[in-house]
């Protein structure tokens, strides 16, 4: 299985984060990162989702990375746990603070995860791509339909995202949204 070959490649590489070696599974949403991040969590990985730490549907970019780097990133290559404040998407804001502890594996999972800002520290980049249609589709049966106008809004926001950082090309592995590898 293609967690497997990710996991033992990723802990087969050095670490580049204090001790932790951590691997960005990024890609646009609704194509199978979080499915993926599950399947590493099952092999030990500590699993840190970016839709808890977006302010919202705008919050792909604006304050995402400074608060990461400082409240996670930072910490955990000093070999201290990070800590960050988790957004409640029901109320609009931010809510309880969750601890990541210093562990081996730390997969970073979401839209924006293997930005070049990751580089210095990402043991593993991982692309992850689906369709447009299935993406939105997998999306609003998540969300709702209420929710059509942020999907379009959020895949035109992360669409310019990947092109100004280059996240697809820079990847070390690409996979399609049932595992599968892609060119």
């Amino acid at each position: 299985m293609i967690a497997d070959e990710l996991a033992e490649r990723a802990l087969a590489s050095r670490p580049r984060l204090g001790r932790v070696r951590l691997v960005a599974i990024d890609g646009p949403a609704g194509s199978g990162k979080t499915t993926l991040a599950t399947a590493l969590a099952a092999r030990g990985a500590t699993v840190l989702h970016l839709d808890d730490l977006y302010e919202g549907w705008t919050g792909l970019e604006g304050s995402l990375w400074p608060r990461l780097s400082a409240q996670v990133l930072e910490p955990l290559r000093r070999g201290v746990p990070g800590r960050y404040q988790r957004f409640d998407w029901p109320t609009g804001a931010f809510a309880d603070w969750v601890d990541i502890p210093v562990s081996g594996l730390l997969v970073l999972e979401g839209c924006g995860s293997a930005r070049r800002a990751v580089d210095p520290v990402a043991a593993l980049r991982i692309w992850v791509e689906a369709p447009a249609a299935l993406r939105l589709e997998r999306g609003l049966a998540r969300d709702g339909a209420d929710a059509r106008q942020h999907w379009v809004t959020w895949m035109a926001d992360e669409a310019a995202h990947f092109a100004r950082e280059r996240t697809r090309e820079r990847a070390d592995v690409r996979l399609d949204a049932f595992g599968a590898r892609v060119p």
